[in-house]
């Protein structure tokens, strides 16, 4: 899985750096060969603080570009070239413009980054307020994991940044409608919320990062894991390992790979959910 951001660093002149920002429970501070203040070189989000870039627009900034644009174009070079090959002149080549004029609508390239990330959490459907709250879970959770395989860059940069962008939010409150429509106590409802995302953000991160590596070498799902499983059998120490991942899988069922994923998928999620109702039951909150 790709770490983090820029293998290839950005020209001296411009004001960023390729380097993986912290976590978001401890921002980030400034380079130390930046020479400002600790205050000044501390970035938390660009949706805190100031709205708009500090420096400031001029006329001569090329036509019909916008922030918008921008954040488009960054998601289809993330997608196409992925997270470590990100540049600010690489977009800039894309956008056909100079990488100096991207700074007159963002200050750095962790910016573009979190604006890209909140971007595609627009893709996430928002399932019905008036379902069942097992199912309106289910289609979420169906959803996030569609969303981290098609964009595998997200799963790095969701651990990274602080998710506070507007769509990242409807898709924090529609999440927080469903848990507090299972009927868990309040001081339940965070642990269940962990169990259920921080899973399929596992699930999604694996998912997406296979399917990449077969793309890769060319190979379909199914060969490729032929091939792995072909090598691991020809193995005599490792042999005792496949034959039980061969009774396990046969006992599964599913054709393909992609069928067995997904019956690994649903049925670890329909166990989460019955955790959830165990735990409700046994508190005796009210059911919903």
């Amino acid at each position: 899985m790709v770490s983090g951001p820029g293998s290839e660093p950005d020209p001296a002149s411009e004001p960023t750096s390729e380097a993986v920002p912290a976590p978001a429970s401890a921002p980030a501070a400034g380079s130390a060969s930046s020479g400002g203040s600790k205050d000044a070189a501390v970035r938390t989000s660009v949706w805190l603080g100031r709205t708009a870039p500090s420096r400031s627009r001029r006329t001569d900034s090329p036509a019909g570009l916008d922030r918008n644009r921008i954040t488009e174009a960054s998601v289809r070079l993330l997608d196409a070239d992925g997270l470590a090959k990100f540049s600010m002149r690489r977009l800039a080549a894309e956008l056909d413009v100079t990488a100096m004029s991207l700074y007159w609508y963002v200050d750095t390239k962790d910016d573009l980054l979190e604006l890209a990330l909140d971007s595609v959490y627009a893709e996430i459907d928002r399932p019905r307020e008036d379902g069942d709250w097992r199912d309106r879970l289910r289609e979420l959770a169906r959803s996030y994991r569609e969303l981290l395989v098609r964009h595998i860059w997200i799963s790095p940069l969701a651990g990274t940044f602080l998710n506070i962008g507007p769509n990242s939010m409807l898709f924090s409150y529609a999440v927080q409608d469903v848990i507090r429509d299972t009927g868990l106590p309040l001081e339940r409802q965070t642990g269940a919320l962990s169990a259920v995302f921080q899973f399929v953000y596992g699930f999604g991160t694996v998912e997406g990062n296979f399917k990449a590596r077969c793309d890769a070498t060319g190979l379909t799902q199914d060969e490729y894991h032929q091939h792995a499983m072909g090598t691991i059998r020809a193995e005599p120490h490792l042999r005792e390992i496949s034959d039980y991942s061969d009774e396990i899988m046969s006992a599964r069922g599913g054709e393909t790979v992609e069928e067995m994923r997904e019956r690994d998928f649903v049925f670890a999620l329909d166990l989460v959910i019955a955790g959830i109702e165990a735990v409700r039951d046994r508190t005796g909150s009210p059911a919903q």
